[in-house]
């Protein structure tokens, strides 16, 4: 049986409210949230690969993506040879052009990474975040990411049906909203230190330097403290710089 997953289905051109609209509840919006809940329970691991794939494809649509002629293209595609297949997941990399330090990935195998990231790294740095965001795709990080972001809009939906102006009911221009949520995604402390631990066996696994995954940790304190990561709120940069120095010199 396959695994059934909730998930966000926001990526349509948002969903109409009808109904009765004279005791200002919007009895046909309120059942077209429900129902959008009872389907995304029943969507499998297909589905969610499929919504996805949109979601990359329109994240990629607001970016600018660097040539893969030009000089961090051609760096990428050597850094991550061989990598576009890892245990059955087809995995698929881009760079966009942009001054942010940052990397997310999304279920379907597409992980991105920013100019401004990849300006400021080393090539062992650079795998090491790219193999941290693969991990959170195998981990099943990326999928609860989604999840969480779908709860949120079935809420707003629900709220906006039922009449609560303060909150906007899902539409055609909250289409972005899924990308948004996949590149702020939240981590917990267990899932960084899951995607971390599988970055650092991946790379060694390959007879690569897991080294970059300290040296990345501590330039991104260095640029930004120990309050808050570019990946996520917590754990800070420091401890999990400490942490992979442990993981990196173990045998």
């Amino acid at each position: 049986m396959k695994k059934k997953l909730l998930i966000i289905a926001m990526l349509s051109a948002g969903l109409p409210l009808a109904g009765c609209q004279s005791t200002g509840v919007d009895i046909g919006g309120m059942a077209t949230a429900g129902a959008s809940l009872a389907k995304a329970a029943t969507l499998s691991d297909e589905d969610v690969k499929a919504l996805g794939l949109k979601t990359s494809a329109l994240e990629d649509s607001q970016h600018t993506a660097l040539d893969a002629s030009s000089k961090q293209g051609k760096r990428l595609a050597a850094l991550t040879k061989g990598w576009t297949d890892v245990d059955g997941m087809k995995i698929n990399f881009k760079a966009y052009q942009s001054s942010e330090i940052n990397a997310f990935a999304v279920p379907d195998g597409s992980v991105r990474v920013y100019s401004g990231l990849m300006d400021n790294f080393s090539d062992d740095e650079l795998r090491y975040v790219l193999a941290h965001e693969i991990g959170h795709i195998m981990s099943g990080h990326s999928k609860k990411a989604l999840q969480t972001a779908y709860t949120t809009a079935a809420a707003r939906e629900a709220a906006a049906a039922s009449g609560n102006q303060a909150v906007s009911a899902l539409s055609a221009s909250q289409l972005g909203a899924i990308g948004e949520a996949l590149v702020n995604a939240q981590f917990s402390q267990a899932q960084e230190n899951e995607a971390d631990d599988y970055a650092v066996d991946f790379l060694k696994k390959r007879g690569l330097n897991p080294k970059g995954s300290v040296t990345a940790l501590r330039k991104l304190e260095k640029m930004y403290g120990n309050e808050r990561s570019v990946f996520s709120s917590h754990p800070s940069p420091g401890e999990r710089a400490k942490r992979m120095e442990e993981r990196v010199s173990a045998r």
